[in-house]
């Protein structure tokens, strides 16, 4: 099979690619710009276009034949490359579709993570405990990995770990052999409209699926009322949010290995604490508390109750390093949500020295609503004296590297741009 990916670089398409070229399809794309995901695909010897998507390297794969044209969410109706697909009459879907076709085809068991926070590094982590254990998974995670590649799959594999997104309601599409739920609070107002139709999303997901894992908040539970083995205290690492993914991640590798050993005909032989020890090593990754230099750290927060589980983490990574303290930047992302998301920022800072507050990084915008001002925000927060408006400039990484020099642990949040300027001016 031959396939066809546009915005095929960053985090949600690439490991998808991956995955496809390891099963064996000839796959090809392009995106407008070189994505996170861009290294890991000529690695794989994927034929990837960067530059201007005008539908002329499509044309040119067109004269090899293309079975499927898969493209990102993020790729408006009127593109380019998405408008001569459909005039090709290719099949033309987005990533959903086609991965629901690659864990049929290829008969996997489906480890899907779900939840409004926490499922990018709950997934990592499953698929860190899942290698080190020698289990045969196949996995796509929405970030690059340290210790592996982002998407992958083998022959014989016999579960498939996936970060399952719920914008666009991605995850509705799939029927998984497991579900991993996070936390569930609502998020993407551009596709749910209400709270309602969000947590009624959650709710069929759950219902799709064969086994349900979830924490509700204060207790994790499986759907069938066996009792949970690992609590979050059995761990180590820095935050109660990381402890509880953690945790998560252990019950469900417990299960895949039960599950293994049952199609063996073994006998059972879990072991326990070794589990344990090797989410302790988990060496975390791309954009989720990321070390970018000593005392500066990138992470992906940009919810309220994200930013407080990720401020936990600092706050107790500061305390390992004899920090002075916490230092955040923060960029929120889309003007849309920070109209849903606004009151919810009053204590979502607390515990932090200084906070750097950017403006809005604007993307899939309703142009009915006024954009909210940084000021705004700010106002709204409980310890507005300790915050400032800010900017992406010389002064902003000046401030930054005074705080760093004073002994301060500096974290930036944010799904924007800001993550690519701080690699920029403090990557190693």
């Amino acid at each position: 099979m031959n396939v066809y990916i546009s915005g095929i670089s960053g985090t949600g398409m690439g490991p998808l690619a991956l995955m496809a070229r390891q099963a064996g399809m000839k796959v090809s794309g392009s995106d407008l710009s070189k994505g996170a995901i861009y290294d890991e695909l000529v690695k794989a010897g994927i034929d990837v276009k960067i530059g201007v998507q005008d539908g002329t390297f499509l044309r040119q794969c067109l004269e090899d034949g293309i079975d499927w044209y898969v493209y990102t969410s993020a790729l408006p109706e009127d593109h380019s490359e998405l408008k001569l697909a459909r005039k090709m009459g290719l099949r033309c879907t987005k990533r959903d579709d086609f991965t629901a076709y690659l864990v049929e085809k290829m008969g996997l068991k489906m480890v899907a993570v779900a939840g409004t926070h926490g499922k990018t590094t709950t997934t990592a982590m499953i698929i860190w405990a899942a290698l080190k254990l020698g289990l045969p998974v196949a996995y796509i995670v929405g970030t690059t990995l340290g210790f592996a590649p982002s998407g992958a799959y083998h022959n014989g594999d016999k579960y498939f770990i996936y970060e399952a997104d719920e914008y666009d309601k991605n995850f509705l599409k799939y029927h998984p052999w497991l579900a991993v739920i996070t936390t569930v609070s609502y998020d993407h107002p551009d596709i749910y409209a209400t709270k309602e139709e969000y947590t009624d999303a959650f709710e069929q997901f759950k219902a799709q699926s064969k086994s349900v894992l979830e924490y509700n908040g204060d207790t994790m539970k499986w759907n069938d009322g066996r009792r949970t083995m690992y609590k979050p205290r059995l761990f180590r690492l820095a935050g109660e949010a990381r402890r509880i993914d953690a945790a998560l991640a252990a019950e469900a590798v417990m299960r895949m290995e039960f599950e293994e050993y049952s199609r063996k005909g073994m006998i059972v032989d879990h072991n326990f604490m070794g589990l344990i020890e090797e989410l302790n090593e988990f060496p975390g990754v791309g954009r989720r508390f990321e070390r970018i230099a000593d005392g500066v750290y990138s992470d992906y927060a940009h919810h309220p109750e994200e930013i407080t589980a990720t401020i936990d983490v600092a706050k107790d990574e500061a305390k390992l390093q004899g920090k002075k303290g916490v230092v955040v930047v923060y960029q929120p992302h889309q003007n849309t949500r920070q109209h849903k998301v606004r009151g919810g920022y009053a204590n979502a800072f607390e515990g932090v020295d200084k906070i750097c507050w950017l403006p809005t990084y604007l993307t899939r915008e309703n142009p009915d609503l006024p954009i909210i001002a940084p000021q705004e925000l700010i106002d709204g927060l409980n310890n507005k004296e300790i915050a400032e408006v800010a900017k992406l400039d010389d002064d902003l990484a000046s401030k930054i590297q005074k705080y760093v020099d004073d002994g301060y642990l500096m974290i930036l949040m944010t799904a924007g741009p800001a993550d690519g300027w701080l690699r920029e001016k403090f990557g190693d």
